[in-house]
């Protein structure tokens, strides 16, 4: 048996800020020795013009789904067989099941076997279904299939699945809903060990979800001597002695989600961490007076912001010297709760706007309360293109407590800088999928 496995790209060609598909490293080792795999990321590289495999799995994201559709469409006339995985498939199967034989509906640890066994036996069923009863403990990954040079500077971990939290625009709680679990901390620092970059990204949205379990990862890591990134969420912003152990073990920025200066739009998409710390300049303090640098994330959308809300959110980023900043209008990914929340309200202009013609990168998928459309969609922009000028990069840069305080961190910062705010003039106004296919449902 031979497979194709294959990561599509949003716009079917490949991007400047690809990461490290970690889908990969898992799929290998849950599949048998006697089955050949190729693996394809058409977000690092082209992919080729032939694919000699008679089986294609796919993983797809939201926003690369027409993409992921059209490849399905051209494989099966082929007489190839399609399967689909990933977080798009297992939030809206009934649509992905029109282009693919199967899909797998949630973790592969418990699917991927089985549906490899239905395959060899010519009982392939529609759905597999997780039931995510399994632990992460016996996962294991197996870097080695990774081969692009497209991610020689960052390294790709992770350590635990799910949030503690519910955010109602979060579909990570949609796909996991209420459950976290952890890695074996010895497998998960044998492999940030191994990793041949430097610099180590962890994928985990809550690594502090347990306390404990966060300690003895920060502790594990130190003797390592790598530099890393990870989400935070605002809890643990507001322990500074925690902060200053993530900096000693080589942690150089926190990925944070600020979201909104709004409380009333706060308590409207569930942020109650945010609502709790009370005071965002004390999380920003800490956060610097550890010696980390800032990655902070906007949503600009909810019922109390306005035209004007982009460009606030975007003063406040730039008044304390944020590294990095997402300033992004809000999307309504489906499996949510605001998802759900805006169809019933008829407020979705495109109801599934990852497959639909008119729909560009950066255009509003809701209609907002306090503005019009083409507001939200302008002052995103506008946010995004200031913060990422060269005349934002010189006034951040001036951050010596963080920015700038090393040659580690003004390498960071320059090159986390530069890298976005080329991503986000080549996406804005983009539309998803191959310019040149034409995508039929």
């Amino acid at each position: 048996m031979r497979i194709a496995f294959i990561r599509p790209s949003m716009f079917g060609e490949p991007s400047s800020d690809v990461m490290m598909p970690l889908v990969f490293t898992v799929i290998r080792p849950l599949t048998p020795p006697g089955i050949q795999i190729d693996f394809y990321d058409e977000r690092a590289e082209e992919l080729p013009a032939d694919i000699p495999a008679p089986i294609v799995a796919l993983t797809v994201e939201t926003f690369a789904a027409r993409r992921a559709y059209d490849l399905a469409d051209r494989f099966r006339a082929e007489g190839k067989k399609v399967i689909m995985g990933g977080f798009h498939p297992s939030l809206v199967s009934d649509e992905c099941l029109k282009h693919a034989d199967a899909v797998i509906i949630g973790d592969a640890e418990d699917t991927w076997p089985e549906l490899l066994d239905d395959l060899d036996r010519g009982s392939l069923k529609k759905r597999y279904v997780s039931t995510g009863n399994f632990s992460l403990a016996d996962t294991k990954y197996d870097y080695s299939v990774i081969k692009s040079r497209h991610y020689r500077l960052i390294g790709m971990i992770q350590y635990c699945r799910g949030c503690k939290f519910s955010c109602d625009f979060c579909s990570i709680h949609a796909f996991y809903h209420d459950g976290i679990r952890f890695r074996s901390l010895e497998d998960t620092v044998t492999d940030i060990k191994n990793l041949k970059q430097k610099y180590v990204f962890f994928v985990d949205d809550n690594i502090f979800s347990d306390p404990e379990k966060a300690s003895a990862l920060i502790d594990a890591v130190k003797p390592l001597g790598k530099k890393w990134v990870c989400q935070i969420s605002m809890d643990a912003a507001r322990d500074p002695d925690l902060l200053k152990r993530m900096h000693e073990s080589g942690c150089i920025m926190v990925l944070i989600g600020f979201e909104s200066l709004n409380i009333n739009n706060l308590k409207q998409m569930g942020k109650g961490a945010n609502i709790a710390c009370g005071d965002y300049e004390k999380i920003i303090n800490n956060i610097y007076d550890a010696g980390l640098m800032i990655y902070g994330t906007f949503i600009i959308g909810y019922d109390g912001d306005t035209k004007e809300t982009a460009g606030t959110l975007m003063d406040f980023a730039m008044k304390h010297k944020f590294a990095v900043a997402n300033f992004n209008p809000l999307m309504a990914m489906p499996g949510t709760r605001l998802y759900d929340r805006l169809a019933a309200e008829g407020r979705l202009p495109y109801p599934r706007w990852w497959i639909d013609e008119k729909y560009r990168y950066g255009d509003a998928m809701l209609v907002p309360a306090g503005m019009t459309e083409q507001e939200l969609v302008d002052s995103c922009r506008e946010a995004r293109y200031a913060f990422h000028s060269f005349r934002g990069i010189v006034k951040r840069i001036t951050n010596h407590k963080a920015n700038s305080r090393n040659l580690t961190n003004l390498f960071v910062f320059l090159a986390a800088g530069i890298v976005s705010g080329r991503e986000v003039r080549f996406k804005q106004g983009r539309k998803l999928g191959r310019q040149h296919e034409n995508y039929t449902d």
